[in-house]
């Protein structure tokens, strides 16, 4: 026997565990009855805070414990993201250094979702629980993203998620355009300007906004972060100029974060957009999302695709005769735009 081994006998021997194993496997998951339930408000590099449920009802801005998780392997492939109500587990003190465990989704009441473009089925989504989408959209500086703001409210719609549009940056332009394009649209329009010391005036919006959970989403540089600070105080969410060259604004928000208002409820700052996909969003649900114009689809014909090809769209007519408003032939072409964009991309599509 080697030198090496001479000390050692036979209680040494620690025979290997046989890799089929031997002990029967179990369908049974654990069952969690000790977790508690918690709302993420912020996504961070496989990292997810959350605050625990009893904090949500009374919730003090600035004054929140917050638990750092990660998700249980079973839920590897489901999103987690702000809003979502989640079961927890483990050290759920918040002190620092814990790390605690996700082991479920509670059902969603609704989902904000979106796609890279129409043509990609991936579907991202932003939020969950969600009960207002406020699209944040400037007078100029950037010039309104009509085609963003309508993908934004179909989305909403699309979703269950009632829609508002803040319009910033009134000291640069008038809010006349954006009312005119959208007044015949049953989304409300609340103004955000600046008080005489240059501060936002957000108290109309505050208003919609105290006690429900709101999400803010727009393109980068239309004020959602100056926004999200006079809201909540405690936010310091960066904010950053418009590009010169580009005339688009630069992100200064890399992540979404939800933080409770003062006054009650949630807000969730989102980064800025620069697409807005609608691939999941089926056709009947992008026509209804136009609210002005759906009262002529009545008088198509069965079948009708509502674009501009198809044989007896009433939807000419309708906006000929000025039914839809001074903004109807911008409208119907911003919803067949969108149409034929889901047209193209469905492979099935006639």
């Amino acid at each position: 026997m080697s030198s090496r081994y001479a000390h050692f006998t036979e209680d040494d021997y620690r025979p290997r565990a046989n890799k089929k194993g031997s002990r029967p496997r179990t369908k049974d998951r654990p069952s969690f009855e000790d977790s508690r339930e918690g709302m993420v408000v912020q996504v961070d590099r496989g990292r997810y805070r959350v605050v625990m449920g009893e904090e949500l009802g009374s919730a003090v801005a600035g004054d929140l414990p917050i638990v750092t998780c990660v998700r249980a392997s079973a839920l590897r492939r489901r999103a987690i993201v702000p809003g979502d109500r989640v079961l927890v587990v483990g050290d759920t003190s918040g002190a620092e250094g814990t790390l605690a465990r996700i082991v479920g989704i509670v059902p969603r009441a609704t989902v904000l979702r979106r796609s890279a473009d129409d043509t990609d089925p991936t579907e991202r989504v932003i939020v969950a629980n969600a009960d207002q989408l406020v699209v944040v959209t400037a007078t100029a500086d950037p010039e309104p993203s009509w085609g963003l703001i309508d993908r934004a409210l179909t989305a909403a719609f699309d979703a269950g998620v009632t829609p508002l549009l803040a319009v910033t940056k009134l000291d640069i332009a008038g809010i006349d355009a954006i009312t005119e394009r959208f007044e015949g649209t049953g989304v409300e329009i609340v103004p955000c300007g600046f008080d005489a010391t240059g501060a936002p005036r957000v108290a109309p919006l505050e208003a919609r906004l105290t006690g429900a959970m709101s999400v803010l989403l727009g393109h980068s540089g239309v004020g959602k972060s100056t926004l999200m600070n006079a809201l909540v105080p405690h936010a310091d969410r960066a904010t950053g100029a418009v590009n010169d060259v580009t005339g688009r604004g630069r992100h200064t928000s890399s992540s979404a974060i939800c933080l409770p208002l003062p006054d009650g409820g949630w807000v969730i700052d989102t980064p800025g957009v620069r697409s807005f996909g609608l691939a999941h969003v089926a056709v009947e649900n992008v026509v209804s999302a136009f609210e002005d114009l759906v009262p002529a689809t009545a008088d198509c014909p069965k079948g009708c695709t509502h674009l501009a090809d198809s044989p007896g769209c009433a939807l000419d007519a309708w906006v000929v005769a000025g039914r839809a408003g001074d903004a109807g032939p911008a409208r119907l072409a911003s919803l067949r735009r969108l149409l034929g964009n889901l047209a193209a991309a469905d492979p099935h599509a006639q």
